[in-house]
């Protein structure tokens, strides 16, 4: 979709433009893809702070005595294990067990959970939603009329919590409801970056107002407004997989290596008999790490991987590493080849091999601190 006229826009649209922001279409969005450029962005998130607009993300409440044995036979983790206040990262299955769309879900309440899908895949997931089968009523509703912003990196607790004290207090993937404006705000603890960093989700007409002073607690300490553009190479060090581009209805969440977010003993959901099949027949491909030896070789998705002179997998997403200062991708690795991290194998970019070593991410650790 190129014209811009049939994109959605963010309400912060007129904010991005004046910071100068670069846009382009992004999951059915107009969305700011950079502003000075994705190395300083980068470099501010790793090191100091970054505001992002992330509005392009679904927002969909579930609420209601049925919502959580629903949600458990819709999703692939355990809900009935996350406490109110928690989160979880979890996948939505097709029957033959390949990823239809990975989300977080949050527990605001006993029965009150707040999910939220890709951008793309957001109306998938509320007629998944929708037609799946409940016990006990239940209410599904869409907030398009909120947004959703995130403040990542080592001063991020610092920008967040001085309009949202709560904020100080909240470990990983932890969240709790606020105000701003007398208007509520969810906030949690988490992010796509691998830093210290806290989303917030509100009503749109107070977004540029929030837009607005979270920019400025950033400035103070040297933060910025960062893109998607930066986002992409921030998760991808952090080897987190992207819908679309790493994760496809064609491989399963075991071939995609997430099996820790899946929930085999919880009990029935949409794709498990197959996921238990394949568990006992061997995987077909696995998502693994590559990094690149030079780095002149920056590889790039469908960049065919070779062992010695057969081709063994293809890469996904790649990049280059400003902290590593080194390519870095993820990859499909076939079967029939024991290929295991600490492997040698090449990449072909462009005709020409460059050699890169299989690792399990994270590329750049980023502990928690």
């Amino acid at each position: 979709m190129d014209d811009d006229t049939e994109l959605r826009h963010t309400p912060l649209e007129a904010q991005h433009r004046l910071a100068g922001a670069k846009l382009g279409p992004f999951g059915g969005w107009l969305m700011p893809i950079e502003y000075i450029g994705p190395l300083k962005e980068h470099d501010a998130v790793r090191r100091r702070v970054g505001l992002f607009d992330l509005t392009h993300l679904g927002k969909v409440e579930v609420t209601g005595p049925g919502a959580l044995g629903m949600l458990q036979s819709v999703i692939t983790n355990d809900l009935a294990r996350v406490a109110v206040g928690a989160a979880t990262y979890s996948l939505v299955l097709n029957e033959g067990g390949g990823v239809i769309e990975d989300l977080i879900v949050y527990r605001l309440g006993d029965e009150r959970y707040f999910v939220v899908p890709n951008a793309s895949n957001t109306q998938r997931v509320l007629q998944i939603l929708g037609e799946a089968e409940a016990d006990e009523p239940l209410h599904l509703i869409y907030h398009q009329d909120w947004c959703f912003l995130a403040v990542q990196g080592p001063r991020s607790v610092e920008v967040t919590s001085e309009l949202f004290p709560e904020a100080a207090g909240l470990g990983f993937m932890r969240c709790a409801e606020s105000q701003f404006r007398r208007r509520p705000v969810i906030v949690t603890r988490s992010g796509y970056t691998g830093e210290i960093g806290f989303e917030l989700f509100t009503y749109q007409d107070i977004a540029g107002e929030l837009w607005d002073e979270l920019s400025a607690a950033t400035g103070r300490f040297d933060g910025m407004a960062c893109g998607l553009a930066a986002r992409d190479v921030l998760r991808l060090e952090m080897g987190y997989p992207l819908y679309g581009q790493d994760l496809f209805e064609s491989v399963t969440a075991f071939e995609a290596a997430l099996s820790w977010a899946v929930a085999m003993d919880k009990g029935d959901f949409t794709g498990r008999p197959a996921l238990e099949r394949q568990r006992e027949e061997g995987l077909p491909s696995m998502l693994y790490g590559l990094r690149m030896h030079e780095r002149r070789h920056i590889p790039r998705a469908h960049y065919p991987v070779f062992l010695e002179d057969r081709v063994v997998g293809e890469v996904t997403s790649g990049t280059f590493s400003p902290w590593l200062q080194t390519g870095i991708a993820l990859a499909y690795l076939w079967p029939g080849d024991v290929v295991e991290p600490g492997d040698e194998v090449e990449v072909d970019i462009r005709g020409r091999r460059g050699r890169a070593t299989v690792v399990r991410p994270p590329f750049v650790d980023r502990s928690p601190r």
